[in-house]
């Protein structure tokens, strides 16, 4: 859900190695929290769970399935408000985030709003969790977007969940990296293909990348889904709703009205 604004000049879409990709979204994302939270921090609320900007809320599409006495991973939590949501409702949940300023805000939210959750910064690849320790994972644009292995995370994944146990995640519709980044009628024009693979780098004066987010097909993250184990229940493809006229990045009435601009995967490990 990063809606990033590319600085001019500053943009490519070149072949990033995982580690280069690691440092560039940890720093990005500790440098860029304050202003993240300030931009949308009203519009995902302090306890609750939206999985898009369109607006879809985890309270009226249940994609969780039933959460009261379930133990529960949020991966790539940001300021944690699905997580504190999740506590709400009687699950037994941990957030974790890659980014240490995500986490600064979601230990504030939790002494604002008296609603408190473990925080774990970890990284999406390398969960520090035994084999079968959750009943559920899910993300709302988080992590599985900003790792270039995400096959791997997946794996993962699939590892820390129990038998029968439920994963979900939202991410960019594939199908919006055929367009520009652009909320107004520029964004309407078809200008990449959508079987190029190479991520969205934002670089520095010397190349360095300061930001990457990775792009794959429909088909790509069912392949993904059913390489690690996963069975897929559902794909989500929300439709923006009459009387919502904010804009989030790239996301906007004009755009969302025409083509969806999320993708919602709900999948689970085989009980047996």
């Amino acid at each position: 859900m990063s809606g990033v604004e590319p600085e001019s000049g500053a943009v490519a879409r070149r072949p990033v190695s995982d580690a280069a990709a690691r440092r560039a979204n940890r720093a990005w994302w500790d440098l860029d929290a304050d202003d993240y939270q300030a931009e949308h921090g009203a519009f995902l609320g302090d306890v609750d769970l939206v999985w898009c900007p369109e607006g879809l809320r985890e309270a009226d599409a249940g994609l969780l399935g039933e959460v009261r006495g379930r133990r529960v991973l949020e991966l790539g939590c940001g300021a944690a408000a699905a997580a504190r949501w999740l506590a709400t409702q009687g699950a037994e949940v941990v957030a974790l985030d890659l980014s240490a300023g995500m986490l600064r805000h979601a230990a504030s939210a939790a002494g604002s709003c008296g609603v408190r959750v473990p925080l774990v910064q970890a990284d999406a690849l390398a969960l520090p969790f035994p084999a079968g320790a959750f009943d559920t994972v899910f993300t709302a644009f988080g992590a599985i977007p900003f790792v270039a292995d995400s096959a791997a995370a997946m794996s993962e994944v699939h590892r820390v969940l129990r038998p029968g146990g439920r994963w979900v995640f939202s991410v960019t519709h594939p199908m919006r990296w055929v367009f520009l980044d652009d909320p107004g009628e520029a964004g309407l024009t078809a200008v990449h293909s959508y079987f190029d693979r190479r991520p969205y780098v934002e670089q520095d004066a010397r190349g360095v990348p300061t930001y990457v987010e990775q792009h794959r097909t429909l088909g790509d993250r069912i392949r993904e889904l059913v390489g690690a184990g996963f069975v897929l229940r559902d794909l989500l493809e929300p439709e923006w709703p009459d009387g919502h006229d904010g804009i989030w990045g790239q996301w906007s009435p004009l755009r969302g009205r025409l083509f969806p601009g999320t993708a919602i995967f709900v999948t689970t490990k085989p009980a047996g």
